[in-house]
């Protein structure tokens, strides 16, 4: 009887001395790779959230770009005329314009 309760004992004792640290494995499986927050997903939000970052800063350049074009624009009767030569086709009355098309 003895010899049973010593085997039990030591299983026992053995038991105990991992106890904490499975639970605390067992508790960091749990909440890094099953859980909603997982680290899969908390990469790939990651990587969108970086992709949307350079997305917004790529548009403000161009609205930078768009507001100096439009000042420009306003302000500037040459590169307004300029502007209205090359993307309307627009010419002053003595003046003919020919439109090379390259294939």
């Amino acid at each position: 009887m003895f010899h049973l309760n010593d085997h039990y004992q030591k299983y026992r004792s053995g038991w105990m001395k991992y106890k904490y640290g499975l639970v605390t494995v067992f508790f960091l499986v749990i909440t890094f790779v099953v859980g909603d927050s997982n680290l899969v997903r908390r990469y790939s939000y990651d990587e969108k959230i970086r992709d949307l970052e350079n997305e917004i800063n790529h548009y403000r350049k161009e609205i930078a770009a768009g507001r100096k074009k439009i000042n420009d624009l306003r302000f500037n009767r040459e590169w307004l005329e300029r502007y209205a030569r090359e993307e309307y086709f627009m010419k002053k009355e003595n003046e003919d314009v020919f439109i090379i098309v390259e294939k």
